[in-house]
C-alpha cells in the first residue's frame, strides 16, 4: 500500500460557536432548536425568544455575541450538536441508514409506511389524528423503554396558547401535552428538568429541526447528551407561527381571541374550535406572513431523521400517516400492533397522503438557500416558470 492510498486520520473537529455564530444563528439558517444550548458543557448559551426570535445566544460578553472562551480552548459541543451546522444531513443519513439520501428520497428514507391509529379511545380523542403520538410515548413508559419524554404543553391554564418546554414520565402528562399549537416551542430545552429528575433514556416529540439533533449529535460524538435522547418522534411540519398571530390575526382580522380557543388544526386552512362549542376556518394563506423567521429556510417537513415520523396530512380522518424510518422505532410499532395499542393500515390506502407527503418535502427542500450545503437539494426540480 502507498501512502496515497493509506487511510487519512479523519481530519480533527475545530469548529467552535464562532462558526456556529456566523454561519447558521446569524445567517438564516438557524430553526431555534436549542441543541447547542443542552449539549454546551459550560452553561454559555442561552435561549432568546423575544420578538419571535427563538435562537441561541451567548451569555459571556468580554469577547462580543460570537466570541466563546470556551472555544477558544478548543470546546467544539455546540458546532457538534447543531443539525444545520454544515455537512449534518449527510453525517445524520449515514449514522442512521448507512448510506446517503437518493434524489427520489424527498420525504428521506423509510423502512415502512402505514396509516395507523390507537386503539385507546382517550389518545383518539385528546390526541391529534388518531393519538398516535401519545400512544407510544405511553407504551414505550409503561414497558420501560424510555424513563420520560420531552414534550410541550400550554402555558398555565390553557388560555394564552403559548407553549412551553416540559416533560412527561406518567400518562397523564402525556395526554396534557396532547394535541398540536402550530407555535414553536423547543422541547430540547426540557432536557436539563428531565435530568435532575432522574430520567437517563428519554424520548424526544419534535419537528424535523429539533428530532435531527440527536443523531447529529451521535454522529459527532458529542457525548452524554446524545446518548440520552433515544427514540425521537418527528411532527411533520412545513412552518411554526409566531405568537403574534393570535393578536395580530385571528383577533384583529377574524375576531377570534386566544382564550377562547380551544383546539386548532391545518387541513388546507386553519381551523378552529372554540369554547362555545363552536366552529371557525380561516385562510391559512392569511396567515403566511406570521411565518416565524427560523421556518423559512428548514427543508425538513417529514423529520426524516426521527425513528417515527407522524403527519395528520391524506384524506382519511382519524389515521396518521406513520413513517418508520429507524430500526427502534419498527420494534417499539410492531409491538404495539401486537399488543393491540395499535392498528393500522397499509399507507397505500390513502395515496394523497403520500402525494401530499413529497410535494410538501420538496417544498420544504426547495428553500434552503443555495450558499448552504447541497445536499438537502438534491433532487429537487427547479421551480415552475
Amino acid at each position: 500500500m502507498t501512502l496515497t492510498e493509506e487511510k487519512r486520520a479523519p481530519e480533527r473537529w475545530k469548529a467552535e460557536w464562532a462558526e456556529l455564530y456566523s454561519e447558521v444563528v446569524t445567517n438564516g439558517l438557524c430553526t431555534g432548536c436549542a441543541a447547542c444550548i443542552i449539549a454546551c458543557p459550560h452553561d454559555v448559551l442561552g435561549y432568546r425568544t423575544e420578538d419571535g426570535a427563538y435562537k441561541p445566544f451567548h451569555l459571556e460578553e468580554e469577547l462580543g455575541p460570537g466570541g466563546c472562551t470556551h472555544g477558544l480552548r478548543g470546546c467544539t459541543s455546540c458546532t457538534r450538536a447543531c443539525p444545520r451546522f454544515r455537512n449534518w444531513e449527510t453525517e445524520a443519513d449515514n449514522f442512521l441508514f448507512g448510506r446517503s439520501r437518493r434524489p427520489e428520497e424527498q420525504p428521506g428514507m423509510a423502512r415502512s409506511v402505514i396509516l395507523a391509529r390507537s386503539t385507546d379511545p382517550e389518545f383518539a380523542s385528546e390526541g391529534q389524528d388518531g393519538g398516535v403520538v401519545s400512544a407510544i410515548l405511553t407504551w414505550c413508559l409503561e414497558h420501560d423503554r424510555i424513563d420520560a419524554a420531552l414534550v410541550s404543553t400550554l402555558e398555565g391554564d390553557g388560555t394564552s396558547w403559548k407553549t412551553v418546554p416540559t416533560v412527561a414520565r406518567t400518562r397523564a402528562e402525556v395526554l396534557a401535552a396532547a394535541g398540536s399549537r402550530y407555535t414553536y416551542s423547543a422541547n430540547t430545552l426540557a432536557y436539563g428538568k428531565a435530568i435532575a429528575g432522574g430520567a437517563e433514556r428519554l424520548a424526544l416529540v419534535g419537528m424535523g429541526c429539533q428530532t435531527s439533533a440527536p443523531v447529529v449529535m451521535k454522529a459527532r460524538k458529542v457525548g452524554k447528551v446524545g446518548r440520552r435522547l433515544g427514540l425521537t418522534i418527528g411532527l411533520m411540519c412545513s412552518k411554526t407561527f409566531d405568537d403574534s398571530i393570535f393578536e395580530e390575526f385571528f383577533e384583529a382580522r377574524y375576531g377570534i381571541r386566544r382564550q377562547d380557543i380551544t383546539k386548532i388544526n391545518i387541513k388546507g386552512v386553519f381551523q378552529v374550535w372554540l369554547r362555545d362549542g363552536s366552529y371557525r376556518e380561516v385562510p391559512l394563506k392569511e396567515g403566511h406572513a406570521w411565518t416565524r423567521e427560523g421556518c423559512k429556510a428548514c427543508p425538513d417537513f417529514a423529520a426524516e431523521h426521527a425513528d417515527i415520523s407522524a403527519g395528520g396530512i391524506g384524506e382519511l380522518s382519524g389515521w396518521t400517516l406513520t413513517v418508520i424510518r429507524s430500526e427502534q422505532g419498527q420494534e417499539v410499532i410492531d409491538e404495539m400492533l401486537a399488543g393491540g395499542a395499535l392498528e393500522s393500515r397499509p399507507g397505500d390506502d390513502d395515496p394523497k397522503a403520500l402525494d401530499l407527503m413529497r410535494k410538501l418535502s420538496t417544498a420544504s427542500r426547495r428553500r434552503w438557500p443555495d450558499f448552504a450545503p447541497v445536499e438537502p437539494r438534491l433532487g429537487v426540480p427547479p421551480r415552475r416558470a
